[in-house]
């Protein structure tokens, strides 16, 4: 039961990080709209840590695409953990 908690929780910040991709598209970066504000307060725990690891890439933010990868990586390794 609890790894298909954590497995579910990963999903629910898959599917987070993609929407603040998009919006990142249409939405200025540093806008006030409380929208914006919840899912920056929300996956900026995950994306923070993995864009201080990663080297400026020019004005390229390429931490959703790391941190959404490492996801279905833990989702994998849990999905394995549960069959066996």
């Amino acid at each position: 039961m609890g790894w298909m908690l954590l497995y579910y929780t990963l999903e629910v910040f898959k599917w987070l990080i993609i929407v603040r991709a998009v919006m990142s598209w249409f939405v200025p970066p540093h806008s006030r709209n409380p929208l914006v504000e919840l899912m920056r307060r929300i996956t900026d725990p995950i994306l923070r840590p993995v864009a201080g690891v990663l080297p400026n890439m020019g004005g390229v933010d390429l931490s959703p695409i790391v941190a959404f990868f490492a996801i279905i990586l833990l989702q994998r390794l849990i999905v394995r953990m549960m069959i066996y």
